[in-house]
């Protein structure tokens, strides 16, 4: 670095690549002294006139302020505040039209001035080098002091970076722009102070060597400087005008011989680059106290009756300023805010004068014709031979018209100084620079929109993590808060809770097999239901299939008869229930419920029918098995009517019931093979036959085993009978069978009566007892009723009655061969009622 300094001290200059020559047009303006531009009746105000977001606002509607008041505050970072330029009252705050290349509003501060002028409090510090550094920036943002070089850029910002490792500080002078001559004007009247700030700065960044650039078209100025610059480290430099040279990267490639690198900044090579009005606003603000509330600007043009520089007050209506220095406008009259190459049309005359105008210009249309419409790319390149940052402008303009920001960022797009070199030898009066300007916003805006939502995810997140650390610090307090309630109960003697729920949890878990066996459910007694109505359903279709044969014959039988068959009917059903409930259990001990002794023929009404009922049921099932056993020799060797013994005590129930199924089976098959004549036989027998005669000892002692003898005989010999019978006589069969006396033995006389005509009582009586047993249900069962007519029921005993019966079946059937050959049997006319 030694060596580049001492070739700057001997004189060496540089130069950097393409520019161009456009007329300067200086000489309307430079060669008046700055003038005042006077009070104007209003002040608009914007409170953002920097590159920066803008700070809130101090005062309010009806606010009395003075000169150099601050009128919104500043804040560490890139605030810069903004003062009254004059003393009056705010007389409104709101949108405005500010000074903008697309004429956006802007919030600003109307003030209406009082005439009166007066400062506020200033407080000066010519003594600058006994003030920390700190402090001096301080006062320089407290000012509002902004890059007056066109980039409006906070300068304490500026000045804080890198500013202890300044090796070259360069006052940029050269004001290249055409028609501009603002910092011609300062630096020939206000070179005194030029230095004074100057030796601020030196004692601010400490820099080894300071260089003041200033082009060649521009004599009284450098010799001003040149007077006034006494310090042996800072020298005036003298270069050749070309645009645009005034560029802060175009400086420092001419005065050092280096280049910035691309993306890069100056202040990383030790290089700080300010205006000379800044220079000058920064002396003001540390040595007099004065903030930035007015500047010079220059009002030039052929439009312009008195072109000039004038100080102006910030927040001038430009409207008010072209009448003050008559304006003598034309048709279409334009004002253009700064120099022809950089800067902007207004949308109107009442736009502010703001920190970064430097110009107004209002060329007539002989003297800066208007562009031309815009025409296709010739390709020409004398853009990129004109471009002094070694960039390519067709190729960014082809992608920032196609939207293509990405190809243009990486063409170096924000390397761009926006000079309008390009754009000024384009042949085809192509706008470059406008389609570079609107590239740039567009990234610029999407990388805020980026930034936003990085800033939201990331609040977002130490958000959470915030929450997480609560809760886990709330967790931890619970969690210590409950260990020292279980310590404090266990040293009073108590018991731990938490332990304790442990216990009592394992406790079920380890009763909980044991309980779910004790919790099964029983279901035997479902089971046995389920099966007691499987055999409800067979009876229910068997006695379907008895109904579905030929009506059974009516007949006026006693009523001793019907009431005996019924309740034997009732007591065979309730049997069949109770049996099937009980099935699960040893059909011995069904049977030992009911009594093991026949009762006494004087004593029927201690006879249980539903013991009785049950005890038929299982004897016709034992019945069928040992049936299926015997044979026709049976049959053959037992005599008929064998004696009974004398006492009723020797009758085995089982057995009678036994022989009384038996009898039942056979007396059916009988039945169907008989006739239409049996039938009126059978009518006649049921009505004629004795129903409440007692049998003698004898027969309620006959031996049951005879009695199945005698069935199967009668079953032998009624087949060969039934092959003469109707089918009508099956139902009267059935029916004479229920009906058949069910109580005390028959006489002799009963077992001397027609066989065929016992039979189809027999068949009667059990339809007749189907029927009642259907009609009467558990109240019958409950209550049975006992009616006799010919002669006393009461002793009738219904094992004894079945047991009689299954006899006079057997003998009937055994006199069926002998009665087949009678052709029509002679009716009885005996009937009881």
């Amino acid at each position: 670095m030694q060596s580049l300094l001492e070739r700057i001290k001997a004189g060496t200059l540089w130069d950097f690549h393409g520019g161009i020559h456009p007329p300067e047009n200086k000489d309307q303006s430079s060669l008046t002294p700055v003038v005042d531009a006077g009070l104007p009746p209003q002040l608009i105000i914007p409170v953002r006139q920097h590159a920066g977001p803008a700070g809130d606002l101090l005062v309010r509607v009806g606010d009395k302020v003075k000169k150099g008041q601050p009128l919104t505050r500043h804040d560490k970072g890139r605030f810069v505040p903004v003062h009254a330029s004059t003393s009056g009252t705010i007389t409104a705050i709101g949108h405005h039209t500010v000074a903008h290349p697309s004429g956006l509003d802007d919030l600003c501060i109307t003030l209406t001035p009082d005439g009166k002028d007066a400062w506020g409090e200033r407080q000066g510090r010519s003594d600058y080098w006994n003030l920390e550094r700190g402090e001096l920036l301080e006062r320089i943002q407290q000012a509002g002091i902004a890059g007056l070089g066109g980039a409006v850029f906070p300068t304490h910002s500026k000045l804080d970076g890198r500013g202890q490792l300044t090796e070259i500080l360069i006052v940029n002078g050269l004001e290249c722009e055409p028609y501009i001559t603002t910092d011609d004007r300062l630096m020939q009247e206000y070179a005194d102070e030029i230095m004074d700030g100057i030796r601020v700065l030196k004692h601010l960044l400490k820099p080894k060597l300071t260089l003041i650039g200033v082009e060649d078209n521009k004599p009284a100025a450098i010799g001003e400087l040149t007077r006034h610059a006494t310090d042996e480290d800072v020298l005036v430099k003298t270069v050749p005008t070309k645009y645009p040279s005034g560029g802060a990267k175009q400086t420092i490639e001419l005065l050092t011989g280096r280049q910035v690198p691309k993306g890069g900044r100056a202040v990383d090579m030790g290089i700080m680059v300010l205006n000379v009005a800044t220079v000058f606003a920064i002396k003001r603000a540390i040595i007099d106290g004065e903030p930035l509330i007015s500047r010079i600007v220059t009002l030039t043009g052929d439009a312009f009756k008195k072109p000039g520089n004038a100080w102006v007050l910030l927040g001038t209506p430009v409207r008010w300023l072209l009448q003050r220095f008559e304006l003598q406008p034309e048709a279409d009259q334009r004002v253009i805010m700064g120099g022809p190459m950089m800067g902007f049309t207004l949308p109107h005359a009442m736009v502010p004068v703001v920190k970064a105008t430097n110009c107004l210009l209002s060329p007539t249309r002989a003297e800066l014709p208007p562009p031309g419409p815009e025409q296709a790319c010739i390709r020409c390149s004398a853009c990129a031979d004109a471009c002094p940052a070694n960039l390519l402008p067709q190729e960014l303009y082809w992608y920032s018209r196609a939207k293509e920001y990405d190809k243009a960022e990486g063409l170096n797009l924000f390397d761009c100084i926006e000079c309008g070199a390009c754009a000024w030898v384009c042949p085809s009066e192509i706008p470059l620079v406008q389609y570079y300007k609107i590239a740039k916003d567009d990234i610029r805006e999407a990388r805020a929109e980026a930034e936003k939502a990085e800033r939201a995810k990331q609040r977002f997140e130490a958000k959470q993590a915030r929450f997480e650390r609560e809760k886990a610090a709330r967790e931890a307090r619970h969690a210590e808060a409950a260990a020292q309630r279980r310590q404090a109960m266990t040293a009073a003697g108590g018991e731990d809770p938490v332990a304790a729920a442990l216990a009592r949890i394992k406790a079920k878990q380890d009763a909980a097999p044991v309980g779910a066996s004790e919790l099964a459910p029983d279901n035997s007694a479902m089971i046995a239901a389920r099966e007691a109505r499987k055999q409800e359903a067979i009876a229910r279709r068997a006695a379907k299939a008895a109904a579905s044969e030929p009506d059974s014959v009516q007949t006026d039988a006693p009523a001793a008869d019907g009431q005996d068959a019924k309740k034997a009917a009732i007591a065979a059903a309730l049997a069949r229930a109770k049996a099937k409930k009980v099935a699960q259990e040893p059909g011995e001990a069904v049977v030992a419920d009911t009594p093991a002794a026949a009762p006494q023929p004087d004593s029927a009404a201690d006879t249980d029918p539903k013991k009785a009922a049950i005890a038929a049921a299982i004897a016709r099932a034992k019945a069928k098995k040992a049936a299926s056993t015997q044979g026709d020799e049976a049959v053959a060797d037992s005599p008929v009517g064998a004696p009974q013994s004398d006492t009723a005590a020797d009758t085995d129930p089982k057995k009678a019931a036994i022989a009384a199924a038996i009898a039942r089976a056979k007396a059916k098959k009988a039945a169907q093979a008989q006739g239409d004549a049996a039938v009126t036989e059978g009518e006649e027998a049921a009505v004629t036959a004795p129903a409440a005669a007692p049998q003698p000892d004898s027969a309620a002692d006959a031996d049951p085993k005879k009695a199945a003898i005698a069935a199967a005989i009668a079953r032998a010999k009624a087949k060969k009978a039934a092959q003469a019978q109707v089918d009508a006589a099956v139902t009267e069969g059935d029916e004479a069978a229920v009906a058949t006396p069910a109580a005390a033995p028959q006489p002799d006389s009963a077992a001397d009566a027609d066989p065929k005509k016992a039979a189809i009582a027999a068949a009667i009586a059990r339809a007749k007892a189907k029927k009642a047993a259907q009609a009467q249900g558990e109240e019958a069962t409950a209550k049975p009723e006992v009616t006799t007519v010919a002669a006393p029921a009461a002793d009738a005993d219904p094992k004894k009655a079945a047991i009689a019966a299954a006899v006079a079946r057997a003998k009937a059937r055994k006199l069926a061969a002998e009665a087949a050959a009678q052709a029509s049997p002679s009716p009885s006319t005996d009937k009881s009622h």
